[in-house]
């Protein structure tokens, strides 16, 4: 039996809109970043302020009880025959069976990939959608889904919940989730953040022109070479996420041991300087 063909749809943030679509209507990034002269527009951006936060606000909400995760990005352009669709798949299911949710941009390609292979594991499939001038609808694989009207608070969401990223061959979107990971990284404001490269012959000469140009001419460090995993190896993938995440378990049960010692010998001390303060007075005879 045939697919019935998919009704076009506009999105406006969580909002669905099928059949009669307006053509030409602009999303809120792109009004976002409109420059007007009109004094109104002044006001706007107030309410649009508003709408920003309330974004902030779901999303949190949403996937505050999301429990460790791994976000996923690749090209929606890629379809269900191709080997890095199977490829995403298997790696989102060998993640689940270790533990971790998978986040993605909850669109076709890639993602839809994950997300079948989290549906696979039973753990939690959850999709990030963005509202495009072309429609990216949720993949029927997402368990828990949200549409995003601005890229920057869904990024925020692709990283705060996530132990790591696995990025598959994709354009500049998935370039864009790439370097912004190693940026904040590099910078110090994630850590223990694994990010893995799946697909070497596509990763090759990016990776090649990073050593001849920008480490070459000291752009950037040696050690920022060692900032990502290139694999293609699904086992490989999987063990370099579930490696630095029992890491930093490890790490935060010392320090928190480390807290909880320093805390009694603060109060024994505390114990005893008051004991010397306060000698017991004498037996009676």
């Amino acid at each position: 039996m045939p697919r019935r063909k998919k009704e076009p749809e506009r999105r406006r943030g969580a909002v669905v809109m099928r059949g009669g679509t307006r053509p030409g209507r602009r999303t809120e990034d792109q009004e976002l970043l409109r420059t007007r002269a009109l004094p109104e527009f002044r006001e706007g951006d107030t309410w649009r302020t508003l709408r920003i936060m309330g974004e902030f606000v779901e999303g949190f909400d949403a996937l505050a009880d999301a429990g460790p995760a791994v976000t996923i990005f690749g090209s929606a352009r890629v379809g269900r025959r191709n080997r890095y669709y199977a490829a995403a798949r298997r790696v989102a299911a060998a993640l689940g069976k270790e533990g971790f949710n998978i986040i993605t941009g909850g669109g076709p390609g890639i993602m839809e990939a994950a997300n079948r292979g989290a549906r696979d594991a039973g753990v939690v499939s959850i999709g990030c959608n963005i509202e495009l001038p072309f429609e990216q609808g949720l993949n029927e694989f997402v368990d828990l889904g949200m549409e995003f009207r601005y890229f920057f608070v869904r990024k925020v969401m692709f990283v705060k919940y996530a132990e790591g990223f696995v990025i598959f061959p994709g354009g500049f979107g998935t370039l864009d989730e790439l370097f912004e990971a190693l940026t904040l990284i590099q910078t110090g404001k994630v850590e223990h953040f694994p990010v893995v490269l799946y697909g070497k012959d596509y990763w090759r000469g990016l990776l090649q022109w990073i050593r001849e140009k920008p480490l070459y001419e000291e752009k950037i460090s040696p050690e920022d070479l060692d900032l990502v995993t290139v694999t293609d190896d699904v086992e490989q993938a999987c063990a370099a996420i579930v490696a630095s995440y029992r890491s930093r378990e490890r790490r935060e049960e010392r320090e928190a041991e480390e807290r909880a010692s320093q805390a009694a010998n603060k109060e024994a001390v505390q114990e005893a300087a008051g004991g010397a303060k306060n000698p017991a007075p004498p037996a009676a005879r």
